[in-house]
């Protein structure tokens, strides 16, 4: 039975957080960052989805309950934070930003914010995810075994989107400085379609 339970988490996990579709996200996002730099908004965006989710795991659902929140409501949110980053992306406004941190003048704060935000929240520990993870949680119907079994899988599943940012950078490098506008304007695309996705799929389930 717990075997069955771990299996079920782990697959829903993967396919909810999608380390291979957030690699391109990671790059359009990070674009001129130095190695180092981008390592860093790696680790940090892991860490921080990973305390997310597991707050959510074993509090989320009372806390949103005590606050009138709503999964819809939610969804909602995270679809319009998303679609505020896709025009960004899309009408370059970031040029003069991208070029900030392709110096030496790249400030730490920077680097700890586009970790926390979108990659963190929303992409990471985003309403899809979160909502996994809370009926996860209240699958293992408080035992504690299955719930640390949960954790490692949540776990688990972070380090492997961890190292598919790492590994994108390498990406990014044979797409060169063409390649990395193009599918970074790309990009913008296909998160704006993400993020009215999430806000039609909010609206849709409001009330069920």
């Amino acid at each position: 039975m717990l075997l069955d339970y771990l299996k079920t988490a782990f697959v829903t996990m993967l396919v909810t957080l999608d380390p291979p579709g957030l690699a391109p996200v990671f790059i359009g996002l990070t674009l001129g960052m130095t190695r180092a730099a981008q390592r860093e908004v790696a680790v940090r965006a892991t860490i921080i989805a990973f305390a997310i989710l597991a707050a959510f795991a074993f509090g989320g659902g009372a806390v949103m309950d005590l606050l009138g929140i709503s999964i819809p409501a939610f969804r909602i949110a995270g679809g319009l934070l998303l679609f505020y980053i896709a025009f960004d992306m899309i009408f370059e406004l970031r040029a003069q930003r991208k070029q900030e941190l392709a110096s030496d003048a790249m400030t730490i704060d920077h680097i700890r914010n586009v970790a926390a935000f979108p990659l963190a929240i929303p992409l990471m520990s985003g309403p899809g995810s979160i909502t996994a993870t809370m009926l996860l949680a209240g699958r293992a119907g408080g035992d504690w075994l299955a719930l640390t079994g949960l954790m490692a899988i949540i776990a688990l599943v972070m380090i492997l989107c961890m190292l598919t940012f790492l590994m994108a950078e390498r990406v990014s490098r044979l797409l060169g400085t063409t390649g990395n506008v193009v599918l970074t304007r790309m990009l913008g695309v296909v998160l704006a379609a993400l993020a009215v996705q999430f806000v039609i799929n909010g609206v849709l389930t409001v009330g069920k």
